[in-house]
């Protein structure tokens, strides 16, 4: 039964929290909670506690969060010391050390946000979304010293619907997530589940997101920058330059027009903007720094846009 297995569960974000309740409304023994430390943020730089930790709190759940884990000897003992049956991985940003897979029988289960091997990294969400999958999914695995490489033991898929963005589609994915690792956890306790290794040969990577992958290449297909818009949401978008100043773009759609690639068009109240492959982008949202978000008619008329202008100067 689920109230006699022990676990530790690791976890920082938001997509993290869903899987720490489920296992509490499970009836599993959570002796500790680990996250990051609290940060930083905003202007006063206030120190904000992580999604998980403020979860943990409300839970009443007991905290760890070590700066450090890997020679951590402090925490080592305290984890050591609880005994747990299974360590529960998700989204934690830590590289979980040799000494921490040895401790718990059941292992470092990690729930991963895509069906791997596919997408293995820190942004699985937003690169399948950028890469113009029509579905994905969550994986539970046992961690092993590689990236994202470990044995696969329950897999569920999910449709990426035409309009998803990141924001969208990782709410459904933790919450199948959480759903998945209650049964992965539950089948690794009666020995129901078999482990099985990953087939390395069909491996792709989502690598950290940086700044530089929000800026628009027009030479890309109008398909192709839409997808990459709608996953690199919220952050880092997808932007470019009009009239020297950032343009934030937030949303927009293929079209069937021809336009230059990089230029503008304008079609009453439409805004177009050529790319590559003879493809066109119909811009719907967008933002110049520093002002508000605005649609395409507003902004065509506020800055009385040209025929023929360029994005990206």
């Amino acid at each position: 039964m689920a109230q006699s297995l022990n676990v530790v569960f690791c976890g920082t974000p938001y997509f993290a929290v869903p899987t720490l309740e489920r296992l509490v409304e499970a009836g599993f023994k959570l002796p500790l909670v680990v996250t990051q430390p609290d940060r930083p943020r905003g202007r006063g730089l206030e120190l904000i506690p992580p999604p998980v930790k403020q979860r943990a709190v409300e839970l009443s759940l007991p905290i760890a969060q070590p700066e450090r884990i890997k020679n951590n000897e402090e925490f080592k003992t305290q984890l050591t010391a609880l005994k747990p049956e299974a360590i529960v991985v998700v989204g934690y940003g830590r590289v979980i050390p040799q000494w921490m897979l040895d401790i718990p029988p059941l292992g470092n289960i990690n729930l991963h946000a895509s069906l791997l091997p596919k997408y293995r990294g820190a942004a699985p969400i937003q690169w399948a979304i950028a890469s113009g999958e029509t579905f994905t999914g969550v994986t539970t695995m046992k961690i092993d010293a590689g990236l994202d490489t470990g044995d696969i033991l329950l897999q569920k898929e999910l449709p990426i619907a035409a309009t998803d963005t990141a924001e969208t589609l990782a709410p459904r994915l933790a919450v199948v997530g959480a759903d998945l690792m209650v049964e992965t956890l539950l089948g690794s306790q009666d020995g129901d589940i078999h482990p099985r290794p990953q087939d390395h040969s069909r491996a792709t990577l989502a690598p950290i997101l940086r700044k530089e992958d929000g800026l628009i290449d027009f030479s890309r297909p109008a398909a192709e920058i839409v997808n990459r818009l709608r996953g690199f949401q919220p952050w880092p978008g997808a932007y470019t330059k009009f009239r020297g100043k950032n343009l934030h773009l937030w949303k927009a759609a293929v079209s069937e027009e021809y336009v230059p690639s990089a230029e503008l068009k304008l079609h009453g109240d439409r805004l177009l903007a050529g790319c590559g492959q003879n493809t066109a982008l119909e811009i719907l949202e967008l933002q110049v720094e520093g002002k508000r978000r605005t649609f395409a008619p507003d902004f065509i008329r506020g800055y009385r846009v040209r025929p023929g202008e360029k994005l990206g100067a």
